[in-house]
């Protein structure tokens, strides 16, 4: 027979009241009998819930588990940041996982959880339901903590993945937003009423930022890929385009305006366009976001956004006649599929078949043969 207890801690004010209180944060501890053996040891968890639950296990099965066999929470991450710099991961994505590992970790500290065993299905209910992500945020998330889950069984720590049994958040896909023309001519303007409170310095900023709104629309590139553009990925006015996620090779031409605005702006590292080389990615990306959205207020565009450059670069395509595929090679995209899924509305091709296609309709409708027989003929006449 095994009971569960509280093992108060010295500081706690509930001590003298002995095993018989059981609602404050101290360890819980099992003592007893199990299978003609002693024991009498931590349960490693300060959750009464959890703690029954594993008794009942070693109950049902017995005998207690070897600890030894068990793998810690915490070996489990470190493994699997280990396989993901092994597998060349790229260091957002990696550093994307340990966001998650950590906030993994500080909930099982708080639910006083320790083996990666411990975490079934409503563990992971009640951890999704502590995030603050929503959206397309809260989707991929959820999709690293299936990644997380699939490698420990994998590794034969777990029998099965509870994270798969997690339904997707409802998510909201976002328009496409291209800027218009207009807007595109404020924010340009705009440039040029940057560096009023900055003085020399402003100038040089400025400059670069105008320079790399130019670049972004003439290019597609995603912000990170073109704050770390180096310079010698631009040669006779085609820019070698070679993203980050695909790694798929292909030449785009950049317009010569472009090109020279490119070449004259001031730049930190004689390698790099817009990036010392010496921060973090990350960090310079985060600098010129905050460059851009007070370009966009001083351009009076609210709702702008660095990636609607590249929606920009996209639907002019489409619009010109462009296939969906070759767009799909310029944006860097995996599949044809994620460019259809955000683009599929402005493709010129498309909307003209599906006008030829509605027009064909009304060929066989009585109501619009009617009408163009009306037209020809004096109001009021009837038909004999």
């Amino acid at each position: 027979m095994l009971t569960i207890y509280r093992r108060h801690r010295r500081d706690c004010p509930h001590r003298k009241e002995g095993r018989q209180y059981r609602r404050c944060r101290c360890p819980i501890w099992v003592d007893g009998r199990l299978g003609g053996q002693r024991i009498r040891e931590s349960l490693e968890t300060n959750n009464w819930e959890q703690a029954e639950r594993i008794v009942l296990e070693w109950q049902n099965e017995g005998q207690r588990p070897r600890t030894e066999n068990l793998i810690t929470l915490e070996q489990a991450c470190q493994e699997f940041l280990a396989d993901a710099e092994a597998r060349k991961l790229r260091e957002a994505t990696i550093a994307k996982y340990r966001v998650l590992l950590r906030q993994l970790a500080d909930f099982a500290a708080r639910e006083g959880l320790r083996f990666l065993r411990e975490f079934d299905l409503a563990w992971l209910r009640k951890f999704r339901a502590s995030w603050t992500d929503s959206n397309i945020s809260a989707l991929k998330k959820l999709e690293r903590l299936r990644a997380f889950f699939r490698f420990a069984q994998e590794s034969g720590w777990i029998a099965d993945n509870p994270a798969l049994k997690l339904k997707n958040p409802i998510v909201t896909q976002p328009p496409t937003l291209p800027f218009t023309r207009e807007e595109m001519m404020r924010i340009l303007a705009a440039c040029e009423q940057y560096p009023d409170n900055y003085g020399r310095t402003g100038q040089a900023n400025a400059q670069r930022l105008r320079a790399l709104v130019l670049l972004l629309r003439y290019s597609g590139l995603r912000i990170r890929d073109a704050v770390t553009l180096a310079c010698d990925r631009i040669v006779n006015g085609r820019l070698f385009l070679y993203t980050a996620k695909t790694g798929v090779p292909v030449w785009c031409p950049l317009p010569d305006f472009v090109v020279r605005a490119l070449e004259a702006c001031p730049r930190t590292n004689p390698r790099y366009f817009f990036w010392s080389g010496r921060s973090k990615p990350k960090s310079a990306v985060g600098d010129w976001q905050r460059s851009l959205r007070k370009l966009f207020r001083l351009a009076g565009v609210p709702d702008g956004r660095a990636h609607r450059f590249r929606d920009t670069f996209a639907v002019e395509l489409l619009l010109a006649g462009v296939p969906l595929e070759r767009v799909a090679v310029l944006l860097g995209h995996r599949s044809i599929k994620v460019t259809e899924r955000h683009y599929a509305p402005w493709v010129r091709a498309r909307q003209e078949q599906l006008e030829r296609d509605v027009r064909a309709a009304w060929e066989r409708d009585p109501l619009v043969i009617e009408a163009a027989v009306s037209e020809e003929r004096p109001f009021g006449t009837r038909v004999q």
